[in-house]
């Protein structure tokens, strides 16, 4: 009974500290975000993008597509500002234990964690390149990887503030797309730098 009892504490004390760490680390990114629209933006252009990609005709396609451009240029600065910011931060809130699930104190491990401001950093060149070097592309591909690089982003967002396995079980139900076919059809200098940064 002694073994049940102290079992159920532990439990019950790592639930709270995991409670409260998230509480922190949501509070502390919702904190750098509320300067920005970033989320706005990004709920204007998969919208926008689906628009497109479902119009039939090929004029009102691209007419759409180029109402996006602004938005897609405002995004891009608001994402260096916020990976700009976020680097003036302090170092131990930002580290991000690479673990599948949140388990307290595992931010303290620092060889099994990774740096949030590098991965915003990350993100940001990343999303810079997709909207402003594949010009040449068609628009639907060019949509395609720029999609890819928000949702990665959004994803590296709720990593930080839950745990990986949420942020991937988020993606998949809100936009039906895993991790791993995220991470796959990002620029290629993306998917290096952030493979190289989160790898266990």
């Amino acid at each position: 009974m002694d073994i049940i009892f102290i079992t159920a504490v532990a439990v019950a004390f790592a639930w709270v500290l995991r409670a409260r760490e998230q509480r922190q680390r949501i509070g502390l990114l919702a904190g750098y975000l509320s300067r920005y629209q970033i989320e706005k933006h990004m709920e204007t252009l998969t919208d926008g993008y689906l628009r497109a990609l479902g119009e039939a005709d090929p004029q009102r396609r691209e007419q759409i597509f180029q109402l996006l451009r602004s938005t897609e240029q405002d995004l891009c600065g608001q994402v260096a500002r916020l990976a700009a910011d976020f680097e003036r931060g302090e170092k131990e809130p930002a580290r991000v234990s690479k673990l599948p699930i949140h388990l307290p104190f595992a931010t303290r491990l620092h060889a099994a964690t990774f740096d949030m401001r590098q991965a915003l950093a990350v993100h940001a060149a990343g999303i810079r390149a997709a909207v402003t070097d594949q010009d040449a592309l068609p628009a639907s591909e060019r949509a395609f990887t720029v999609s890819a690089e928000l949702f990665l982003l959004q994803h590296t967002c709720h990593w930080f503030c839950k745990s990986r396995f949420i942020a991937s079980a988020r993606m998949l139900a809100r936009h039906k797309t895993s991790y791993e076919q995220v991470v796959a059809a990002v620029l290629p200098g993306t998917r290096s730098a952030y493979s190289a940064l989160v790898r266990a």
